[in-house]
């Protein structure tokens, strides 16, 4: 198996045309023939260079609007032919085969059509066929020829030449295969997806994702665990599209843990300041104020232990009055729609605070699928969009809530969504004052959110907990009336919950003979 393998011609036919033409004054340079197609031809010719057109080369002109002129055995002939094979050099000397030993090809910009919004028709004209081919070809033929379909490529390609004197290696060339491989996945993947949306297919029989190296990670959950970050390309706001502005690379956790805080904020875009605080993908506080330090102070008073080394995240721009409050105790990451240069100049302080700041929030209604790997497959779903209003509630107890009790209900349900199952969640006047998370059991959760509250109350010189008078969110019905029971020892006066359970009945017995209200969502919020 050859090593070096000298470039002596080439094909190069592109829709992303950056870095193209100081490449290729580069391959002229070294005396390479370049072969080019439609615009790109035209792009060289205009910068002076001698190209060749694909339809010399296979006697053919581009015909049907551009569909066909790359698809013929002079081209796939001379990107497929075994260089050290007699009867594919016979065959290419028969037909007037000469090789092809480079081949630079980026796709039509397909998903970049998509989300500008592009009609059926147009979505379609952009599905590139000739170029997944020939990437194809010369990715199967890596022995003899380098195939690049990136741009950031270029200068890797160029120092192989310098190196090599107008060679390029096997390692070289293994590797830019293995990258168009994995373009074409990406690239078909993008369009079976879409085109499944199109027909409203909700289980194709084949269903594949795709991502974009955005990053290597030091290690994923555990140090011994190796991780690494992808890009969907989608456009969704969040940790892929956020900008750092300082402090060390994010890690596997961190990023898992910002994308949960951001999601959970985002359920407050268009209300007052809000604040979350994550620890550990669950919120360790949550609140809304009449100014974003408020809030932030509101949702860090629910749970000060936790909140030491946790996510912060915000649903208006970062200032410095909150920005002076956050930098007071130890925190991994902020993230927010923005931040002034008055608190990226308090945070500059804090070298290991890692800011990110976003162009806005992510849409909690927005529909898209989520997956999750288990031994031998995955699991598909709708991203949990569910939302509600007061009109989708219905009062089952004597007692109808306040308005004060319905607007804290809702502002706990929100929350509910973004906890892990068994979720229990205490909310007194628009913030979290006792969260319970990730049990086996409801009632288990319900004791330990309003345990910690106790606790966070004792810490605060307060003479009563702040789950007394407030509200209770449940994830999931309440299977028998214990769970509720101790919701109402710890003082609250108001449940949210689906309903559902065989003791329905009986859990409203309980509500009534304490003298609760509750209301019954129809909505489940499990998050495992």
């Amino acid at each position: 198996m050859p090593n070096l393998v000298p470039i002596g011609r080439a094909l190069i036919s592109v829709s992303d045309k950056s870095g193209l033409l100081d490449l290729a004054r580069a391959l002229a340079a070294r005396g390479v023939e370049l072969i080019s197609t439609g615009g790109t031809s035209g792009m060289l010719r205009t910068a002076g260079l001698t190209v060749r057109d694909v339809a010399e080369v296979t006697g053919f002109p581009e015909m049907m609007d551009g569909r066909v002129k790359t698809l013929h055995p002079n081209v796939h002939g001379a990107l497929l032919a075994l260089r050290d094979d007699d009867e594919h050099l016979l065959a290419m000397a028969a037909h007037g085969i000469e090789p092809i030993d480079l081949l630079i090809v980026n796709l039509y910009p397909f998903e970049e059509t998509v989300a500008k919004g592009a009609d059926h028709a147009t979505c379609i004209e952009n599905i590139d066929i000739g170029g997944p081919a020939m990437i194809r070809a010369a990715s199967k033929n890596h022995k003899f020829v380098t195939v690049l379909t990136d741009p950031a490529d270029y200068q890797g390609l160029l120092d192989q030449l310098a190196a090599h004197d107008g060679a390029t290696t096997m390692a070289f060339r293994q590797k830019m295969a293995l990258a168009a491989y994995g373009k074409t996945a990406a690239y078909d993947t993008a369009v079976s997806n879409w085109l499944a949306g199109e027909i409203a297919e909700k289980t194709p029989r084949h269903r594949s994702f795709a991502g974009k190296l955005a990053q290597g990670l030091r290690y994923g959950e555990n140090p011994h665990q190796g991780a690494a970050f992808y890009t969907d390309g989608s456009k969704r706001e969040g940790v892929a599209t956020a900008k750092q502005w300082q402090g060390k690379e994010l890690s596997y956790n961190n990023i898992n843990d910002t994308d949960a805080a951001f999601e959970l904020v985002a359920e407050f875009a268009g209300d007052a300041p809000a604040c979350a605080i994550i620890k550990h993908a669950n919120p360790c506080g949550v609140a809304v104020g009449t100014t974003l330090a408020e809030a932030y102070l509101r949702a860090y008073d629910c749970d000060r232990t936790s909140a030491f080394g946790g996510i912060v995240a915000l649903n208006q721009p970062l200032d410095a009055a909150t920005a002076e409050k956050i930098v007071e105790i130890f925190t991994e990451v902020v993230i927010a729609p923005g931040a002034s240069d008055e608190a990226r100049a308090i945070f500059a302080a804090k070298k290991n605070l890692r800011l990110l700041t976003t162009a806005g929030l992510p849409d909690a209604r927005s529909q898209g699928l989520a997956f999750k790997q288990v031994a031998g497959g995955f699991l598909v779903q709708d991203r949990d969009a569910g939302v509600l209003s007061t009109r989708d509630l219905r009062v089952v107890t004597k007692r109808a809530p306040t308005d004060a009790e319905m607007a804290d209900m809702l502002f706990a349900w929100k929350v509910a969504k973004h906890v892990k199952s068994n979720a229990i969640i205490y909310v007194k006047n628009g913030a979290t004052v006792g969260v319970g998370a990730g049990q086996m059991s409801r009632i288990d959760s319900t004791r330990i959110a309003a345990r910690k509250s106790q606790d966070m109350a004792e810490a605060l010189g307060l003479p009563a907990p702040l789950t007394q008078g407030s509200v209770v969110a449940s994830d999931a019905f309440f299977p028998f009336a214990d769970g509720l029971v101790a919701a109402a020892e710890a003082g609250a006066t108001a449940i949210i919950q689906p309903g559902g359970s065989m003791r329905d009945d009986e859990v409203i017995a309980a509500a009534d003979a304490a003298g609760l209200a509750m209301v019954f969502t129809g909505m489940r919020h499990f998050r495992h």
